[in-house]
């Protein structure tokens, strides 16, 4: 294991994987950095065979050559998607984009014997907030009342029934704003006479408010947990860092165990789990994001990057 190197699979620019790879480099292990997007153009090759043997090949980058299988650990954190390249019909490009997310992405997921931080399908399986309440249920933290649907007569109700109410989208979202500026959709608070017909469009997901005091960050890397409470007032403390402030903090010990059961439960490494806290002191599960952002919070930069180093460096055991 001493020369297996570390695959750090995300683009170009992520420079939250810059401080754990230098971590490594320093540790003497070897990291290759891919960015899965860049095999549909030069930048990258790829050639693997399927057998009795099970599997073989190499992956080659501009600085690195990489057996397929003598890696011994994988951090999946922000690829490229794969992007179709100028100049071809629309319908082949389509063909390529699907052919290259099926096999580049299929012969990444099929590496043998290696870590995975987290695995992606994992990480989709996981990124599903429906699939996240009832495991978070199901785990013993406590969980809002929410309804997801398309019936604005539920929702009507729902936003009566557990007033204040807010709406969420049920994944990251980013649309054009009236500037034509890129713009976030924050969480923001319903009442049941703003809804109408529209509700029918699409799914939409609502949920009863929390009385916070505060809202918790915990970053999990393997067993490693790190809490830290912000502060700042807000309903979505997204919309304003500079209004924020962190501490870190202890997690109490029957959140710490729900956190490794549900962790498990998804198979995962990693996770960014967000918490509402209230003046009683209980914490309410908000969502865990597999493939969470942690560098900003400056009081635990240091002590995630140093987890993930370990984490990688040790591989699977």
């Amino acid at each position: 294991m001493t020369d297996a190197p570390v695959l750090v699979v995300t683009s170009v620019d992520d420079a939250t994987a810059d401080p754990v790879a230098q971590r490594l480099f320093e540790r003497g292990v070897p990291v290759a950095r891919l960015d899965p997007a860049d095999f549909l153009g030069a930048e990258a090759r790829m050639s693997a065979r399927f057998g009795s043997h099970g599997m073989s090949g190499r992956i080659r980058t501009a600085s690195r050559e990489v057996e397929l299988c003598g890696v011994r650990a994988v951090w999946w954190r922000r690829p490229t998607p794969y992007r179709e390249r100028a100049g071809r019909p629309e319908p082949i490009a389509r063909f390529a984009v699907n052919e290259a997310g099926i096999g580049f992405g299929g012969v990444l997921a099929a590496l043998p014997d290696c870590l995975w931080v987290n695995h992606p399908w994992r990480n989709h399986a996981a990124e599903h907030k429906p699939a996240q309440l009832v495991t978070a249920a199901a785990c013993g933290f406590t969980v809002p009342e929410t309804l997801v649907t398309n019936e604005v007569d539920e929702a009507r109700a729902f936003a009566d029934g557990y007033a204040p109410v807010v709406y969420k989208p049920l994944r990251h979202a980013v649309l054009p704003a009236a500037d034509g500026r890129a713009g976030m959709i924050w969480v923001g608070p319903v009442v049941s006479a703003s809804l109408d017909d529209s509700v029918a469009g699409t799914a939409h997901m609502f949920q009863a408010q929390v009385d916070k005091v505060a809202d918790v960050r915990v970053t999990v890397v393997g067993r490693w947990l790190f809490a830290v409470r912000i502060d700042g007032g807000l309903l979505d403390w997204r919309a304003d860092y500079d209004a924020l402030a962190y501490t870190r903090i202890g997690c109490p010990a029957e959140v710490e165990a729900a956190i490794h059961r549900y962790m498990a439960g998804f198979g995962l490494m990693f996770g960014a789990f967000d918490f509402a806290l209230t003046a009683a002191g209980a914490w309410v599960f908000l969502e865990c994001n597999p493939n969470g952002q942690w560098a900003w919070i400056a009081e635990q930069e240091d002590a995630v990057a140093d987890a993930l180093a370990d984490l990688l460096e040790k591989g699977r055991i």
